[in-house]
């Protein structure tokens, strides 16, 4: 199945290999984890609220239904991002639909800085994919799969914004990856 990744104390995402031999890489075992935590903080919210109320008497279906209401907005904006890449296309999957973009054809790339950081990716077909970059990183066969096709962008003259936020990006994958190599091999 898979291999063990020492460095995160888990298991590597095995990738699908597709008929042109490119392979998809995903983030799914670190999108499950988080899936489940997603499911225990809304749970104990949930079970909090119900308990309280019970403990005080004031109980009643309607307060049960808007605990049960504020125990979904939390699942909902708790649930990860599936995000996966493979045949110049990185794809972020949420809760209620995904975005496609394809990485061979980008025309922009920003790092968005607010509450989370988040990296903004534009193409020539009008795809739109917004991610974490945290998650390029900590899946670095997701960030080749996105550098590759970005390459080629600027190679064939597309990307016209983002080669700051990508030669950044870059560098800090390439910095945690050696890290991770050196936490492995006993050298930190």
């Amino acid at each position: 199945m898979g291999r063990r990744d020492d460095a995160h104390g888990g298991r590597l995402a095995a990738r699908a290999e597709d008929p042109d031999g490119t392979g998809e890489a995903t983030n799914d075992l670190e999108r499950a984890h988080e899936l489940r935590s997603a499911v225990l903080c809304a749970g104990v919210l949930l079970s909090f609220l119900l308990l309280l109320d019970w403990g005080s008497g004031l109980i009643t279906p309607w307060r049960s239904l808007l605990w049960c209401v504020l125990a979904g907005l939390l699942y909902a904006v708790l649930y990860p991002q599936r995000v996966s890449a493979g045949g110049n296309c990185l794809t972020a999957r949420g809760l209620v639909r995904g975005h496609r973009v394809r990485t061979d054809l980008l025309v922009s790339v920003r790092c968005l800085d607010g509450v989370s950081q988040r990296l903004l990716l534009r193409d020539r077909l009008e795809g739109r994919v917004e991610i974490d970059p945290g998650v390029l990183v900590r899946h670095p066969h997701l960030w080749f799969c996105l550098e590759r096709g970005a390459r080629k962008a600027a190679d064939d003259g597309s990307l016209l914004c983002g080669a700051t936020a990508l030669r950044r990006l870059s560098e800090r994958v390439d910095r945690e990856t050696a890290r991770a190599v050196f936490k492995i091999s006993g050298l930190e």
